[in-house]
């Protein structure tokens, strides 16, 4: 693979390289552990740069300092949100502010502009993400202005502007990957949070001559995979999912996934023609003190409020002697207001607080 032209911004000294073996141990080194879930997930993005035309669109290069590994970035297709290719990149702290973030983009930029003049892709448009500090979290931000942004279903001019303050509809929010990212044409996109929902916080519904039904599932359902598919393209018209039914039982169901467990909660019996209004999976094989991990999601065809109390009985269902976590983005507007409310009452804590941007956000400045 030959590596594109990275611009004037390369500084003396350092050359850039496709990925090669061996550079997540040598890059470790020097970038040292993440510091928080998020780093620590999107560091796994980086790898081989893609050789065949039926592997997913990707490239990955390696910025060296005179022969040292220091810097890494990657763009890569996702085939489940075709709008955008997921950008990530890192320097190591010591070396920020050189532009070597710059110069490992403009050359990766290069790149997805020929694969797509030949074809191969149909988009250049970006997405990043990154982790923020909220009051449950503290300030962990892994990079400076020149330091790391990344980016599917389960990026990064100056050091001396980091930590400039974002308005975003969430509020207020510091980091410092947003100098670089706003320089590269980057911009707010979406909000996603986990958060932990303690035990016994929500009054459980009564469901003895409510005609409410609770059921157990298999995760290989079709009617349950019908739901989710719904659910799932319902709630990402920001980023807009090319969801099958049978991606759908791959990438959310399937025993690839961790999924152990489904329950639903009908309006009336199954046998009455009652079909799902709301959802949940476990990833989580085993019972245990710790938040049990679920995916929550409702029929998108119910009225919002319908929606939101069948959400919010399966939420105090769910917790009725356990706590669990949730993964949601501020587009999931039925659950979102729920749990901000336990968030605000001290009955749920945020455990991570990421930030998505994209080259193509509608209305950005």
């Amino acid at each position: 693979m030959t590596v594109p032209d990275a611009g004037p911004q390369l500084p003396a000294g350092v050359s850039l390289r496709p990925w090669a073996e061996g550079d997540d141990l040598r890059l470790l080194e020097l970038w040292g552990d993440p510091t928080d879930a998020q780093h620590h997930q999107d560091r796994a993005m980086l790898r081989p740069s893609s050789t065949r035309p039926d592997e997913p669109w990707a490239r990955c290069l390696v910025a060296e300092d005179e022969g040292i590994p220091v810097a890494a970035a990657v763009v890569y297709a996702s085939s489940v949100h075709p709008q955008r290719l997921w950008f990530y990149a890192e320097t190591a702290r010591e070396l920020r502010g050189r532009g070597l973030a710059t110069a490992l983009l403009t050359a990766l930029r290069a790149e997805a502009e020929g694969a797509r003049a030949e074809g191969t892709l149909a988009t250049t448009e970006l997405k990043t993400r990154f982790a923020v500090a909220s009051a449950a979290l503290p300030d962990t931000a892994p990079d400076g202005a020149d330091g790391a942004a990344s980016g599917d279903a389960r990026a990064e001019a100056g050091s001396a502007a980091a930590g400039a303050q974002l308005d975003l509809a969430s509020g207020p929010v510091k980091h410092p990957a947003a100098p670089f990212l706003a320089g590269q044409g980057f911009s707010p996109l979406q909000r996603s949070r986990r958060i932990a929902v303690g035990p016994g916080v929500i009054t459980a519904p009564e469901l003895d001559g409510t005609g409410l039904a609770v059921e157990d599932l298999a995760t290989g359902s079709v009617e349950l995979t019908q739901a989710v598919a719904a659910f799932y393209a319902a709630t990402h018209a920001w980023d807009p999912s090319d969801l099958s039914v049978g991606r759908a039982q791959q990438l959310l169901l399937g025993p690839a996934t961790g999924a152990s467990g489904a329950v639903v909660l009908r309006s009336k019996p199954k046998a009455q023609g009652g079909g799902i209004d709301a959802f949940a999976l476990s990833y989580t094989p085993e019972r245990t003190e710790d938040p049990t991990d679920v995916l929550l999601g409702w029929n998108p065809e119910l009225a919002p409020l319908d929606a939101q109390t069948a959400a919010a009985s399966l939420l105090a269902l769910l917790t009725t002697q356990y706590p669990v976590q949730l993964e949601v983005d501020d587009s999931m507007d039925i659950l979102t207001p729920i749990l901000d409310q336990l968030v605000t009452t001290g009955h749920a804590r945020v455990l991570l607080d990421t930030r998505i941007w994209a080259t193509d956000v509608p209305d950005a400045p």
